[in-house]
């Protein structure tokens, strides 16, 4: 098997939502970027796992950078294009394509992949962007306190490729670089005695325990009489048609059910599928929470169909994690989420109960042309939680939950306003069933910034973290982890890197001096960055 090798200023590993902003970043200081993707799109959350973005309540006004302002805008410039939208719709100046709840963007993932390659493709122009697809990292070489190269197998011959960068951005979805390149990390729960977190593990912390991702499936409704596009059985479908979450507090029942727990009390909570099933005011209707494609954005008889993203909690994985496993139970944790998604799709079309007394929906059909992929399962898992850098500075729950800090939900406040902060989020403290057995942790939250010292391990000198593997704990991920944040995140890393090798300095040495941060802060602004928010935010 053949080696080879390249060099670039600045390596980003992973190409999601976060390695895609740094990208942008990098090169836009004149940076020579190579990003790597396991899979065939960049953009991650926003297109390969095929997750609408989840965005906070100002979104449309502030909170984010200027590049994601420009993503979202041009979403809805594509979707006016190229849709046959109706004309209310199209002068809709804040268009949210498929009428998705979790979202004023809900789109399909190929309107993503579109803008994103848009955007960079001044970059490749110039000559400054590569962008290298089905690579998997597989080794590291570190010298002293710097990792100098990575080392990936994969591309159309399965070569090994061996890329050297004085900066390498680590943007994967589980923190592969830093495992690879001997990098402090943390994985899963800490415990309360080591962060102080009321939400924090009671005991010895749970280095395994981590949240459950979700294989997401794309799902259109032919409501044509008769129509009938019932798929396979999957092939673990007895498995998870009896399969009832061992979860402490308990789930109410079957996962393959229509009650689960509710996020925030875990009361049981029975939606409806449909939005005409909801004869009762304020019944949640699965359908329309992440729905990508909306017939009432289009003019009459111009889609056959809606379609939606099956990201709910009938389909979140806890029976295996994929971080510090062997290949065997990573594989198996994979293939398993697969077909929990297909068998919950099987279990709509067969056998769900429906509120006029029948069961099953027939018409239910995998959209495969959404995703890129054969089943209708998007190209890669939705990953929440990484590994962890042991970082210059930790997020923690004191700094950010609304009960932490003395604000009840609704009441004006912010976080910890952190003096090297290179961005702002915010979103709830969302925590997923777990593999350890936890049940969900759903708590206020404020609006926060994001610290420089976050990105930046304590040892490593060239490594900085891009994406959900910054200085988070397993509590405060559960914020920090949604798409605007890991993209400031990423953008925020790929600045610093060109920065850095503009300046012939290093990440550490710009936060730890406060003129060089000082200088990068507003550096950050220049390219649109917002450090603080304003006095007219609330615990949400």
């Amino acid at each position: 098997m053949a080696t080879h090798e390249r060099e670039t200023d600045i390596l980003v590993v992973g190409g999601g939502t976060g390695g895609v902003a740094a990208a942008l970043a990098a090169t836009a200081m004149g940076a020579r970027v190579i990003v790597t993707e396991p899979t065939a799109w960049l953009g991650g959350q926003l297109t390969s796992q095929a997750v609408p973005p989840d965005e906070h309540p100002w979104i449309e006004r502030f909170g984010c950078t200027r590049r994601y302002r420009m993503f979202r805008d041009g979403v809805r410039a594509h979707a006016r294009a190229h849709l046959p939208l109706t004309p209310a719709a199209r002068d809709d100046v804040a268009l949210n394509p498929g009428l998705g709840m979790v979202s004023r963007l809900c789109h399909e993932p190929r309107t993503a992949v579109a803008v994103l390659d848009g955007m960079l493709a001044g970059a490749r122009t110039r000559g400054l962007l590569e962008t290298w697809h089905h690579l998997e990292p597989v080794e590291a070489r570190v010298e002293g306190d710097r990792v100098t190269s990575v080392i990936f197998r994969g591309g159309h011959d399965g070569d090994l490729v061996e890329i050297r960068a004085r900066f390498i951005l680590d943007a994967t979805e589980l923190g592969d670089l830093l495992a690879l390149g001997s990098v402090e990390h943390v994985n899963g729960a800490e415990s309360q005695a080591e962060t102080g977190e009321p939400h924090a593990v009671d005991g010895p912390a749970q280095p395994m325990n981590v949240q459950g991702f979700t294989h997401c499936l794309a799902v259109g409704l032919d409501r044509t009489p008769g129509a009938h596009h019932v798929i396979a059985r999957p092939a673990q479908y007895d498995r998870w048609r009896d399969y009832v979450p061992r979860l402490s507090p308990p789930w109410p029942g079957r996962m393959l059910a229509w009650t689960y727990s509710h996020p925030v009390d875990l009361s049981p909570r029975t939606p409806v599928l449909l939005p005409e099933e909801a004869h009762e005011p304020g019944t949640f209707a699965l359908w329309t929470y992440r729905r990508i494609i909306a017939v009432g954005n289009h003019v009459t008889g111009a889609l056959p169909e809606e379609v939606t993203i099956v990201n709910w909690p009938q389909n979140d994985f806890i029976e295996g994690a994929l971080a510090d496993v062997g290949t065997e139970a990573r594989d198996a944790a994979r293939e398993g989420a697969r077909q929990l998604s297909l068998s919950l799709l099987y279990w709509m079309q067969v056998e769900a109960p429906r509120p006029d007394g029948g069961v099953g929906y027939p018409g239910l059909r995998p959209r495969g042309d959404v995703t890129g992929t054969p089943d209708g399962l998007a190209m890669a898992p939705y990953i929440r939680e990484s590994r962890r850098i042991r970082a210059q500075a930790t997020v923690t729950e004191q700094h950010v939950g609304a009960a932490c800090r003395g604000v009840a939900r609704g009441a004006p406040g912010i976080g910890e306003v952190f003096p090297d902060s290179v961005g702002v989020g915010c979103y709830r403290i969302d925590l997923h069933p777990s593999t350890g057995r936890d049940n969900y942790v759903d708590i206020d939250s404020l609006p926060f910034t994001i610290p420089l010292g976050a990105l930046l391990p304590v040892r490593v000198r060239n490594v900085v973290a891009a994406g959900k593997g910054i200085g988070t704990t397993h509590v405060t991920n559960g914020c920090y982890r949604l798409h605007p944040v890991e993209w400031n995140v990423g953008e925020a890393a790929g600045l610093l890197a060109a920065h850095c090798l503009a300046a012939n300095t290093e990440p550490h040495a710009v936060r730890n001096n406060p003129r060089a941060l000082a200088d990068f802060q507003s550096l950050c602004l220049r390219h649109g960055f917002e450090l603080t928010w304003p006095s007219t935010v609330h615990a949400v």
